[in-house]
């Protein structure tokens, strides 16, 4: 498992494609944004472009990962973890430990991948006080993120669209 992090806008997707680029099995990519308002659309439309002709298959999935149902040995490529986390804390149905069910959702990918590469983003470092929902929101995103370091073979932060490898090795 590749963990990619980073601010906006700083290369973690270009990043997160490179690395399964050569993967020569299904790839799948699991897009977590919901498509609300404008700006949500244009970024669909930015990563579907940049995804285009790669051989990834999209699975639009917003909340509950442990029931995608993939074939065994492909490549998972997860964006974003920001996203996943807002949708299952402040979805309809309101789960009682989104950040248990997440990473058993990352578990259970993990056991049919060969590869997989999430990427998340960097939201907790700003130092702005925000309201009592939006501060619940950082520290459950910045928990699965230490979570998910702990157990990735590699941990890398994008900044300005270069790579900086934090834990093991990044293979391109």
């Amino acid at each position: 498992m590749t963990l990619i992090t980073g601010g906006a806008k700083c290369g973690k997707s270009i990043l997160a494609e490179k690395l399964l680029d050569k993967f020569g099995k299904k790839k799948y990519y699991i897009a977590t944004m919901q498509p609300f308002g404008e700006e949500a659309f244009a970024a669909i439309d930015r990563h579907r472009k940049i995804r285009a002709g790669k051989g990834f298959e999209t699975i639009e999935k917003y909340t509950g990962l442990h029931e995608i149902r993939l074939p065994e040995n492909c490549a998972v490529l997860l964006e974003c973890m920001a996203n996943l986390c807002a949708n299952e804390m402040f979805s309809d149905s309101r789960i009682s430990d989104p950040e248990e069910r997440i990473l058993k959702g990352i578990g259970h990918l993990c056991t049919l991948a060969k590869e997989i590469v999430i990427v998340t983003n960097n939201v907790g470092s700003d130092g702005v006080d925000y309201g009592a929902e939006t501060n619940s929101y950082i520290r459950a995103l910045g928990r699965i993120n230490t979570r998910l370091a702990e157990t990735a073979d590699c941990v890398v932060e994008c900044v300005y669209g270069i790579p900086v490898v934090l834990k093991g090795r990044l293979i391109l």
